[in-house]
């Protein structure tokens, strides 16, 4: 006996065309972006990872690693890994915290904070250029709409 073939609703069959999906647009404009801007730190020696961590680390005096878990879209695993990297490189300097011995605070060494400041412009440059293909106005509604979208999905 042959076995029957179970079609999926119209509405759930080839209705979602990948490259017109705004989710995966949205990933897909974030990867290239990561990866052109991992050129323009590629001579520091720093990854991905470790930039977004050095990015987090340098908003603050100190920082805990949960925090900048929190900050980022990195997983625990990918952040102390990134933190351990730095923290070899004489980059990130962790200190114990008085008042919890499980936690560090992490900061940037007097190096790390020079190489911060070199790749933060490199990344500003990037993106002043990156949004001068947008009118002001533009400009203006992407970030605008770019809150809306990052709002909703903390909703859900």
């Amino acid at each position: 006996m042959a076995e029957r073939k179970i079609d999926a609703p119209a509405t759930l069959r080839g209705n979602i065309i990948l490259e017109e999906f705004a989710p995966y647009r949205i990933v897909a404009l974030g990867h290239a972006i990561s990866q052109r801007m991992a050129k323009a730190y590629e001579d520091e020696n720093i990854s991905i990872p470790e930039w977004r961590v050095l990015a987090v680390i340098a908003q603050h005096e100190t920082v805990a690693a949960r925090d900048v878990v929190r900050r980022t879209p990195m997983d625990k695993m990918s952040v102390s890994r990134a933190v351990t990297s730095l923290e070899q490189k004489g980059i990130v300097e962790r200190t114990p915290d008085p008042a919890d011995r499980r936690v560090s605070a992490m900061s940037l060494s007097v190096e790390g904070r020079q190489i911060f400041d070199r790749i933060a412009a490199l990344a500003l440059a990037y993106e002043q250029k990156l949004l001068s293909s947008l009118s002001d106005d533009e400009a203006e509604k992407f970030s605008s709409a770019l809150s809306k979208l990052e709002y909703h999905v903390q909703l859900d």
